[in-house]
């Protein structure tokens, strides 16, 4: 998306003046190449009359704020005592003023704030231009320090953020032990039974039964005698055990772009070749950018 704003604005607008172009030999292609430009304005009242370019930045902006603000609504639910499957390094979180034994995600509670801050800038640039006619009007004034304080905000949210995921802990085993307690495997159970030839409707209504059951019981899935899980369908058999454990559960959703591990491998590896490709993008604007300043 940020690609895709740059491509946007990436294009002279030297010649267009006011709205109608000029009578001045201004060369527009030539002075677009040297000043690193890819391309020119291909009709001059367009290249006055709109900040499209700004919006579009803008709106990539409250995008990529809201998914840091998804991101920091789970980091702070899984910091919690209750859950307890992080924790945050002392280095981005805050004791509180009255509870000493508080350890604040403040980063994670401020990027979330800050994201309604940046859909602000979004909504008043787009109220700004709403009844402009067209070409350029004083009101486009008003674009500037919306799009500043943008960049300065998001630029702070990404950094920020950077360290604070490297240098936070996984709890693996308050993680696992939730797991082993819940019924998180029931689906794979019904699973099971599918693949036994079960149709997967009947399937679901067994396995509700039996968390119906283990619940009633205070048991888990797994903590079921072979002889109880033969009276909820004769198609179980001692393999259940071996499906229902927390590791096979994860490692066998194994389709395209699932979340078992060799999967995650593979995004990894596609995630790391997009960055590099995105760094060799960075590194061609910044040389074009020393050359024009």
């Amino acid at each position: 998306r940020l690609t895709g704003c740059y491509e946007m604005a990436d294009a002279s607008p030297l010649g267009a003046c006011a709205l109608a172009g000029t009578t001045y030999p201004t060369m527009p292609k030539e002075t677009a190449e040297k000043l690193h430009f890819s391309k020119c304005y291909g009709n001059s009242l367009d290249a006055v009359s709109d900040r499209d370019y700004l919006l579009q930045f803008l709106s990539f902006a409250s995008i990529c704020m809201m998914h840091l603000s998804r991101l920091s609504e789970e980091l702070i639910l899984w910091s919690t005592g209750e859950f307890g499957f992080i924790e945050l390094d002392d280095g981005y979180s805050t004791g509180s003023s009255i509870m000493p034994q508080k350890k604040n995600p403040d980063i994670c509670e401020l990027v979330r704030g800050k994201t309604g801050r940046v859909y602000g800038h979004l909504v008043a640039l787009l109220t700004v231009m709403k009844g402009l006619p067209l070409a350029y009007d004083k009101d486009m004034q008003e674009d500037k320090e919306g799009v500043f304080d943008t960049i300065d905000t998001l630029r702070f949210a990404l950094d920020i953020y950077a360290g604070m995921l490297s240098t936070m802990t996984v709890n693996g085993a308050r993680t696992r032990a939730v797991l082993e307690n819940d019924f998180s495997n029931a689906t794979d159970m019904a699973d099971y039974l599918a693949k036994k030839g079960l149709p997967f409707r009947r399937a679901h209504t067994v396995v509700g039964n039996a968390v119906a059951y283990c619940i009633e019981n205070r048991k888990v899935l797994l903590a079921l005698t072979m002889e109880e899980f033969k009276k909820m369908s004769p198609l179980f058999e001692t393999d259940i055990y071996e499906v229902l454990q927390i590791e096979n559960c994860v490692k066998n959703r194994d389709s395209y772009g699932g979340t078992g591990p060799e999967q995650v491998k593979r995004q990894q590896r596609e995630a790391k070749k997009i960055v590099s490709r995105q760094k060799k993008l960075a590194a061609e604007w910044k040389e074009a950018n020393a050359f024009i300043e």
